[in-house]
Order: C-alpha cells, then sequence, then structure tokens
C-alpha cells in the first residue's frame, strides 16, 4: 500500500491516544491507553517518563492490530501531550525522578511571590501569560530549593510531548508555543534572555532545550523507536505544538478572515481566540490568560483558562458513584453520565451560584489565586442534588464568559470541543452563558488532529495550513446553535454576581489557606 495516513499521537492528562487518519483528514482508528499519575497530600502530582512512554508505544501496537500494514502505510507521526509541567532527563536521554504534571500546586506561593514583583509586569509583556504554579519556569526555581539534586543531574527540561519527541526520534526540543509562554516572546517566536534572567535560574538556564518548529520541520523515527513500535525507521516524526493549540487548530479556532471563538470543554476549561499578534490586548491590569503561538504563519492564539472544567462535573459525579457503592449498588459510567444529563436539563436554572475552583492548584483565568476554592452559593433546605448538578455546569458556562470577557470581547461566535461539548444541554447553557451561537467541532480527537494537520503541511500533502483546514476542519463543524435568550438574560443577571463573589470571597480563601496556623 501506498503510505495513505499519518498517526497523531496525544499524551493528554486522562488518556494517551494514538489516532489514525487518513491524508484528507478522516479519522480512520484510535487506540486509547488511560494516564497514570501520582498525587500526594503536600499537592504534589507526578508521572513517570519510562511508564509514559510505554503506555505510548502500547497505543502505538494497539491501532496496528486496528490496521493493517500500519508500518507501510505511515507517511508520518505527530506527537502532542499536555501542556506545562517540568519533565526532567539526564545523561543516556534517562528521566531524573518523575514528571512534574501542570496539576502540581507544590510552586504556588513561589508563583504568587515571583507576581508580586515589578518584574514580573515586563515578563508578562514578552510573553504574554499569566505567572502560575503549573509553568515549568516557576516549577524549575521552586526545585531549586527542594530538589536542587535532580536539577544538577538533568541535562533538558522537557514537558509531556518533549519527552515522547526523544524516545521517537532522538532529537532534544521543544516547540514554539510552550518555548514562547513560558520563557520567550510571542512576537519573535523566540527565547527571551531577559524572561529567562526573571526566574533567576543561573546555570540551569542550561536545560532549556532547543526550539523546533514542526509545521516546517521532521526528524526520523529511529532505528530502537521502529523496534518499540512497529513502525518504519526513517518515518518524519513531527513535534507538534502544545495540545491546546492542536485542538484549537483541529476544532476549528482559526478561519482565516472570520474571527471565531474556540472553548475546549476538557480536564481544564480553554477559552481560544486567534489573532494576528499585534492585535492581541494584554489583560496587562491582572497579567492573567496565555498567549501560544499557532502553526500558521503571522497567527498567535490569545487564551484565558480556568483550571478545572469537567474535573468539577467529575467530582460531582463522583459523589454519586461513592453513594450507591456505599449502599451496594452497581451504577455504571453510562447510568451516571444519563442521570448527570436528566438532572441538569431538568433542573431550574441559575437556582444557585458556583464557582468552578474545584482543583487543588486553585485558578489562573482569568485571575490567579492558588487558594480559590469551589462554593455553592444560595442553598436553601428546597435545594436537591438536581440543583447541585445544574449550578456545576452553569458555573463552566459563567466561567467560560468570565474569560472571554477578559480578553475584550466574546467573539460572534464559538466553536465547542471536548467531551462534554456532545451533551446539548451543556451546550445550550454556554450558548446562553456567553449570549453568542455555539457550534459543536464534530471531529472527536482534535487534538491529535491538530497535530496531524501540522505533518500534513510538513511532509507537503498540502500547499498551507488553510487548505488543510478546508479539508479537515469545516465540514466537521455542526449547525449554528443560537442561545435562548430567556436563558440568556437570566444568566445576564446572574453573572455580576459570579463575578462580585469570586472577588469578596478571595479574603476567605486565603484564611482557610493559612487555618493550619490558627
Amino acid at each position: 500500500m501506498s503510505r495513505d495516513l499519518i498517526i497523531g499521537i496525544d499524551a493528554g492528562t486522562s488518556v494517551i491516544k494514538s489516532v489514525a487518519f487518513d491524508l484528507a483528514g478522516r479519522q480512520l482508528a484510535v487506540a486509547s491507553v488511560p494516564n497514570r499519575y501520582t498525587t500526594d497530600t503536600n499537592g504534589a502530582v507526578t508521572q513517570s517518563l519510562a511508564q509514559t512512554w510505554q503506555d505510548c508505544v502500547t497505543s502505538m501496537a494497539q491501532l496496528a492490530e486496528m490496521l493493517p500494514d500500519l508500518a507501510g502505510r505511515t507517511a508520518a507521526i505527530a506527537v502532542t501531550g499536555q501542556g506545562d509541567g517540568t519533565w526532567l532527563v539526564g545523561s543516556n536521554n534517562r528521566p531524573v525522578g518523575d514528571g512534574w504534571l501542570w496539576l502540581d500546586a507544590r510552586a504556588g506561593s513561589v508563583a504568587q511571590a515571583m507576581r508580586d514583583t515589578d518584574a514580573d509586569k515586563a515578563r508578562f509583556l514578552s510573553t504574554g501569560t499569566g505567572l502560575n504554579a503549573c509553568q515549568q519556569g516557576v516549577q524549575l526555581t521552586h526545585m531549586m530549593n527542594i530538589a536542587p539534586d535532580q536539577l544538577t543531574q538533568a541535562e533538558v527540561a522537557f514537558h509531556c510531548k518533549d519527552w515522547l519527541y526523544l524516545n521517537l526520534t532522538g532529537v532534544r526540543a521543544t516547540d514554539p508555543s510552550e518555548a514562547c509562554f513560558t520563557f520567550g516572546d510571542f512576537r519573535t517566536r523566540s527565547y527571551s534572555d531577559e524572561v529567562i534572567r526573571f526566574y533567576g535560574l543561573g546555570d540551569h538556564a542550561r536545560l532549556l532545550p532547543p526550539i523546533c518548529d514542526g509545521s516546517k520541520t521532521t526528524h526520523a523515527l529511529t532505528d530502537e523507536a521502529a523496534a518499540r513500535t512497529g513502525l518504519r525507521a526513517g518515518t518524519p516524526v513531527v513535534l507538534g505544538y502544545v495540545d491546546v493549540v492542536c485542538s484549537a487548530l483541529g476544532a476549528g479556532a482559526y478561519q482565516a478572515h472570520h474571527p471565531v471563538g474556540c472553548t475546549i470543554v476538557g480536564t481544564t476549561g480553554v477559552h481560544i481566540r486567534a489573532t494576528a499578534p499585534e492585535d492581541i490586548v494584554l489583560n496587562a491590569e491582572q497579567r492573567t490568560g496565555y498567549v501560544m503561538i499557532m502553526p500558521v504563519e503571522d497567527v498567535a492564539a490569545h487564551l484565558q483558562t480556568n483550571m478545572a472544567s469537567t474535573l468539577n462535573l467529575d467530582w460531582v459525579r463522583g459523589l454519586v458513584g461513592e453513594v450507591a457503592r456505599t449502599l451496594g449498588a452497581e451504577v455504571t459510567e453510562d447510568q451516571l453520565l444519563t442521570l448527570m444529563n436528566d438532572w441538569i436539563a431538568t433542573a431550574k436554572p441559575a437556582s444557585l451560584l458556583y464557582h468552578p475552583y474545584i482543583s487543588d492548584a486553585g485558578e489562573r483565568g482569568p485571575f490567579i489565586d492558588h487558594t480559590a476554592r469551589s462554593s455553592f452559593i444560595g442553598l436553601t433546605s428546597a435545594h436537591g442534588f438536581g440543583d447541585l448538578m445544574r449550578a456545576t455546569a452553569e458555573g463552566l458556562g459563567l466561567a467560560a464568559r468570565d474569560c472571554y470577557a477578559a480578553m475584550g470581547q466574546t467573539p460572534n461566535e464559538v466553536r465547542l470541543t471536548g467531551g462534554a461539548a456532545r451533551s446539548r444541554t451543556l451546550r445550550d447553557i454556554f450558548s446562553a452563558a456567553l449570549g453568542v451561537p455555539v457550534r459543536q467541532s464534530l471531529r472527536e480527537e482534535a487534538g491529535a488532529a491538530g497535530a496531524a494537520m501540522m505533518a500534513a503541511v510538513a511532509i507537503g500533502a498540502y500547499e498551507d495550513m488553510a487548505h488543510c483546514l478546508a479539508d479537515w476542519v469545516t465540514p466537521l463543524l455542526g449547525e449554528s446553535e443560537t442561545p435562548d435568550r430567556e436563558l440568556t438574560a437570566l444568566y445576564d443577571r446572574l453573572f455580576p454576581n459570579y463575578t462580585a463573589a469570586r472577588k469578596a470571597l478571595q479574603p476567605v480563601w486565603h484564611g482557610l489557606a493559612h487555618r493550619e496556623d490558627l
């Protein structure tokens, strides 16, 4: 067979997936392996590098079982993965300890102290990115205090996808999007010496890898990786941009001459406007958000990200499952999802106010506070569990509105992607909360697709990204869904209370964070 497919690898927080697409963008098969990470009471969230590579190999082996002659048919491989975090690698490309994930909260106080300095203003204007505990610069600074031996042993500091790319190609590199929003300048698409000095890394600045733009450059699959994966040595491999950018690309966040928004309703809530770098209006007062370079000439993604999106729904669902297990009842995942949808659809709208700050790492958009915590406001004895469920979903919609407001205004249309976006009820809530029509991206694996699109352009299957978008994205956008006027008016009245309450609660969060001192 001719080389007629591309493998997109997406190493996310929940699962690691290998997805096969034909050169026209049709998804042929997907194999997934649950991701595994470890949490600790001190806020640590870490992941084994060796296990991550093995899980990636396993997913590719599963894909080979689904498709005949996968090795012979593969024109290219592209890899993306979860952003932020710190994955240290030392001599002989061996891991130095476990990787710190973006969920790791240990550097929260370090991030706050850095944000309080005058120097952070210049760093923000260069990167366009608010400082928080998730980011590698802050984590490296904290490691200098609590794990100096690991930094001494390390030769390079990676992110998840960079580690997988190393195993596939033997090349140490990171992508422009992740490099610039942490250590660079989104206007020049390169590292910034001034930003690097801001972190005070000293000699540890040597850990930053070279920048490789996968939209223009490929490296060959090594003999060793070919033996592990069953693919052919020499197959072109593309280092995709960070998963947020790849997901945005695959879901339709960018459309030439037609400004749209894109919200990823995933583990994290990501709200995106793709535009020319010179048109980005930074939230300089609060210094929040991200600016991430896109694999399109002269285009960057302006983002606000709320730390936890579907994590909030998972938490509520977990409560139901826990009660059921305590009573000796067997409730399947499908039954739980059906119950959740029914509760959300039938409960009275806006009867409660919920802030979706369920992550131990607090919140990072549109404000940054590592002590931020979730809360229900307005409870009475008349409220039932369905009301809690509905309020949780509404909290996600209001958080999206809060984030778009920090970027200036909500776009005229927002594309929704992520597993939860399959729920019509949830889409209705988002549309009404934002006050604009939404369109569901029917692309099932947007992150892997975005990485594969980069590969399709890099190997010359498409002249440029615009032509690739016409085949890979546009046909998979659902019909426009207009917001319900009454529900929109209801959320318009609720939103000022949402923002006022989160501002009023900040002293309470800070007090609770230090309650061990009381």
